[in-house]
């Protein structure tokens, strides 16, 4: 990674969490998810601190001993990082988080509202707004700030949609602060942010373009972005530069896609515990095995996907009792009522499905609910088909991890809105996430795909996603980092052309 940075990561979740123990005694949980798994190596090769919100009780309790400032820590690699834990009001949280982070702007920017039906802009948005999710973001302001006070030289990394307004607020009180912001979700077109208040869009988008540099995953969320700014804001947009100039501010929108780190994948494909999964799905599994992998979440699109396997087996009788949909599904957000009803919704499809086809000795949907990643990649190389039809998704790295494991050449179908279309679209089996029949005739074409025709796809997504891996991903962010850097230290105006 080239010389040692000062970094200052902030993103909502942390790379621990910390519980007490049956005996009382203080526990540390490390931290799991997309994002903590790929800021993992910049706590290895530079100087992190990574600010966070304290979640549980003993975050918090962790948080008070230490007065709110930053603490030493390690990494699961024993690496070393400080960690501050900023402990907000508790309501004030539940607002931000419960009510506009995941119910508003992961909904909007998923495209996720039926609009005639929803939503309800009500007042409780806009307290939830004004007294959750603005007090939460100035808590992180503050937060950063005290860090650049202790080490001015350090470059700010913000991460996704859970800190809109923090850059702005830091902004206003370290003007010259280098800072970064990285949007893990999709951008969506401009017309779709009218939804939102004006003064609620405005913020969004003023907030985040008071970064020195914005970073997506895809070209598409990227110029949807650039868009927006000039019908949002009226913005001064460059398309060929690929720059924002708003409020005598010039901000560089980037496009680099996450991916995954491939050795990682490698030693766990013959882990004994993945080897113990793998033997009962191998016991249990009929000549063909569709899998899909994913959070519970609406925007995943799994009934669709239920229905889609239901109308091939309507189409093809000839596969009844030779294939199986085995979904492995992890609870997602139970506390958003959208989210408890959206599992609900999946139970009762799987079991539809079921109640319409199974026979002695085959169940046509094995529905498992729940947080199992050994299980996961014991599947993952055990698919025939990988069935990913996201109505939205900012990336899904399913579809890289599970490729490059896979031993049985098996076939990815994609949805053409989920963000790794773009890099992996060409070796896939496209398909409209809501067009049901189209996805049932994707899955009829994958289990019939030539042998010769299967691996050659497979082999190419592995190639990919072994050529642009996690260190890629890493490297490009700093890169950004340098390149605004050095135009600054030529005397290059931050704040204007």
């Amino acid at each position: 990674m080239g010389t040692r940075r000062k970094l200052i990561v902030v993103a909502n979740r942390a790379p621990v969490s910390y519980a007490r123990s049956a005996e009382g005694e203080r526990t540390t949980i490390r931290g799991g998810g997309g994002l903590v798994t790929a800021l993992r190596s910049l706590v290895t090769h530079h100087d992190v601190t990574w600010i966070a919100s304290a979640m549980s009780d003993e975050d918090r309790a962790v948080s008070t001993e230490r007065a709110g400032d930053a603490f030493e820590e390690t990494s699961r690699e024993g690496a070393p990082y400080r960690l501050r834990l900023v402990a907000h009001d508790t309501s004030a949280y539940d607002w931000y988080y419960n009510v506009v982070a995941n119910p508003t702007l992961w909904f909007l920017q998923h495209y996720m509202w039926g609009l005639p039906y929803a939503p309800d802009l009500d007042l409780g948005l806009h307290n939830a707004w004004f007294n959750g999710y603005l007090p939460v973001n100035e808590g992180f302001a503050r937060a950063t700030i005290a860090e650049l006070d202790r080490d001015p030289a350090a470059a700010v990394f913000f991460h996704d949609y859970h800190l809109y307004l923090a850059p702005k607020l830091v902004r206003e009180q370290r003007p010259d602060a280098l800072l970064a912001h990285f949007i893990h979700i999709p951008w969506p077109e401009r017309d779709y942010w009218h939804v939102l208040p004006e003064h609620l869009r405005r913020a969004v988008h003023e907030g985040v373009l008071a970064n020195d540099i914005l970073g997506f995953h895809t070209a598409r969320w990227k110029r949807n972005f650039l868009r927006t700014c000039e019908d949002v804001l009226g913005a001064e947009v460059d398309y060929a530069e690929s720059t924002v100039v708003h409020d005598g501010r010039r901000t560089l929108v980037t496009s680099h896609p996450l991916s995954i780190e491939p050795q990682e994948f490698e030693d766990l494909r013959d882990d004994a515990a993945v080897l113990e999964e793998e033997r009962v799905i191998v016991e249990r599994r009929p000549e063909f095995l569709i899998l899909r992998v994913d959070r519970t979440d609406p925007s995943k699109n799994v009934v669709r996907g239920f229905r889609a396997f239901a109308l091939f087996l309507d189409m093809h009788p000839e596969m009844h009792g030779r294939v199986t949909l085995l979904a492995l599904l992890d609870p997602s957000r139970q506390d958003v009522p959208e989210y408890s009803e959206y599992l609900a919704a999946i139970q009762r499809e799987a079991r539809a499905v079921n109640d319409r086809f199974q026979s002695e000795g085959w169940t046509p949907i094995d529905l498992q609910v729940g947080d199992n990643f050994t299980q996961s990649v014991a599947a993952y190389k055990q698919y025939d088909v990988l069935l990913v039809n996201a109505v939205f998704d900012g990336l899904n790295l399913v579809s890289k991890e599970a490729s490059l494991v896979n031993e049985r050449d098996g076939v990815l179908i994609l949805s053409e809105n989920t963000g790794a279309h773009e890099e992996l679209g060409e070796w896939a089996l496209t398909v409209n996430p809501f067009d049901v029949y189209g996805q049932a005739q994707a899955i009829n074409e994958a289990l019939t795909m030539d042998a010769d025709e299967r691996r050659r796809r497979l082999e190419a997504i592995r190639g990919s996603v072994r050529r642009h891996d996690l260190a890629a991903w890493l490297a490009a962010q700093l890169a950004d980092l340098d390149r605004v850097g050095v135009a600054f230290a030529h005397g290059d105006e931050r704040s204007s052309h």
